[in-house]
């Protein structure tokens, strides 16, 4: 596991400081806004010209999503690691309904490889989908920004603090320039979640004092690859969810969404985090080093508590759930439910949720989307990347913990200097993490291993 120093031009905010960004870089964020929309619609052209960033399953329901919106668009350029994800991708998207007109993809824009991304930036497009393994996240998103390109990006937004940083410094330059960032956190375009949210900001269950969430599910689709004939570099790559170098571990890359849940309603990010977990279950060699679950217990400043359990293993309860429990009752967050103490239950939610890759006017997946590129045409505010990475560092703040058995600060989380990723761009270089002799990668153990 890699541990390099950062640029020194990569200042580490405070918490503080962090949650101010925002405000102090909104004045000047709309100068520019102007020129880039008449650079993205030269000579009158309103088509809105895409670029995808990863041909995975999670990258080509992004593309049908943003190939749904109002207005002109097109997929002009693809980019994957791998000729059989992007040849795969491609063809899913022509057998769906309605996308063959929007896709414009030739041969001579369909990039392979490591570096395949600067390729598909540079191709003439107006928006990027950044949808390859989040340890790569980082690096995408701010070629993306400095070649003047808006951006939608998924969660989570990196897998380590140095690549929070990276991020949120690369964000700092696409506010500056006007640029429309989102992330797909689409809880945050579920209007049953943001009506909840808001009542309960407002009190319906009184002062919230602690949040429970959950990701317990059975083993994730994703199955490991064979490592036969592969680099050791491109065999993790291809593996990538069971590296905690490229997916954050499964705390990082899906229990992400229940956490920015409890932060959104909270309105802040929790000041510390304790924990435990491991490897119980999926301890083979082929499971890379991330553990199979995890609990932590945060702390925010005020007080209150958020517990929160993620587990993936099969034949145990499962839930993906988030509860707020106040001084005057209680909510299933996710549910729509408000349950105030003596009064009558209030629901929401009068149908089950949407699932990624679908659309519809009402589907939360397809919403982000219609309102990114809406705020692209007509200009208005739209940047989530540092939403992203608030829920994002929760999550790694989580990771920490639990790897160390130790208590650990926001601000410690923040400026940590342990670096688990590469930007190499080529297959044959070395791999951030290597197994030993018997084919076994190293996996933190709490009390031992250094995790922050």
């Amino acid at each position: 596991m890699a541990n390099h120093s950062l640029p020194k031009q990569r200042t580490v905010p405070t918490r503080r400081e962090f949650l101010a960004r925002s405000s102090t870089l909104a004045v000047g964020a709309a100068l520019g806004t102007s020129a880039l929309l008449r650079s993205a619609h030269a000579g009158g052209d309103e088509t809105i010209k895409i670029a995808l960033v990863g041909c995975g399953a999670r990258g080509t329901g992004a593309a049908v999503q943003a190939l749904s919106t109002s207005g002109p668009v097109e997929l002009w350029a693809m980019a994957d690691a791998f000729p059989d994800r992007l040849r795969g991708s491609l063809d899913a998207l022509a057998a769906t309904p309605n996308m063959s007109p929007r896709i414009k993809v030739p041969g001579e824009r369909q990039f392979v490889g490591l570096d395949a991304y600067r390729q598909a930036i540079d191709s003439g497009v107006d928006v990027v989908l950044i949808a390859g393994p989040p340890g790569f996240r980082p690096a995408h998103f701010e070629y993306a920004v400095k070649a003047g390109k808006h951006v939608f990006m998924e969660k989570p937004v990196a897998t380590d603090a140095p690549g929070v940083r990276r991020l949120l410094t690369a964000n700092e330059d696409a506010k500056r320039r006007g640029l429309k960032i989102g992330v797909g956190l689409q809880r945050h375009h579920d209007p049953v979640y943001v009506d909840l949210v808001k009542r309960l900001q407002d009190k319906a269950v009184g002062d919230i004092t602690f949040y429970r969430c959950y990701w317990n599910t059975a083993a994730p689709a994703k199955q490991p690859v064979k490592h036969d004939g592969l680099t050791e570099l491109e065999y993790q790559i291809r593996n990538w969810y069971f590296f905690n170098w490229l997916s954050g571990d499964h705390i990082v890359e899906q229990h992400i969404h229940n956490l920015d849940v409890c932060n959104w309603l909270q309105g802040a990010p929790p000041v510390s985090a304790q924990g435990q977990g491991g490897r119980q279950v999926r301890t083979g060699k082929e499971y890379g080093n991330i553990y199979d679950h995890h609990f932590i217990e945060y702390t925010y400043a005020n007080g209150a508590k958020m517990f929160s359990q993620c587990r993936q293993i099969p034949g145990c309860l499962n839930s993906v759930a988030e509860f707020a429990h106040g001084t005057r009752g209680w909510s299933d967050v996710g549910g729509g439910r408000i349950l105030p103490t003596g009064e009558a239950e209030l629901r929401l939610r009068t149908k089950g949720r949407a699932r990624p890759g679908s659309t519809g006017s009402g589907n939360p997946y397809q919403k982000e989307h219609d309102a990114l590129f809406e705020a692209i045409r007509s200009g208005s505010d739209f940047n989530e990347a540092e939403n992203g990475a608030h829920s994002t560092l929760t999550a790694i703040l989580g990771r920490m913990a639990t790897y160390s058995g130790k208590e650990v600060k926001w601000d410690q989380a923040l400026a940590s200097q342990l670096m688990l990723t590469t930007d190499a761009e080529d297959f044959n270089a070395s791999a951030p993490v290597a197994a030993n002799a018997d084919g076994y990668y190293p996996v933190a153990v709490p009390g031992i291993s250094v995790a922050l």
